[in-house]
């Protein structure tokens, strides 16, 4: 008798993404049973530094 954690056959899976990811550059691998999915996070979604200007002010000084 063979016992068996996880039923064989065809499966299908379906996973709505967020538009934060960078779908295009997906990497996937098959190991020992297990998938991985590595999906990176789109450059316009990541965060970024914005330089704040003083307005132009000039200091006073005394």
């Amino acid at each position: 008798m063979e016992l068996s954690e996880r039923p064989l056959g065809v499966f299908s899976r379906q996973i709505a993404l967020a538009d934060t990811l960078d779908t295009e550059h997906i990497d996937a691998d098959y190991e020992a049973g297990v998938l991985t999915l590595r999906i990176p996070i789109a450059e316009r979604a990541k965060p970024r530094k914005i330089a704040i200007g003083d307005g132009g002010r000039k200091q006073l000084s005394s």
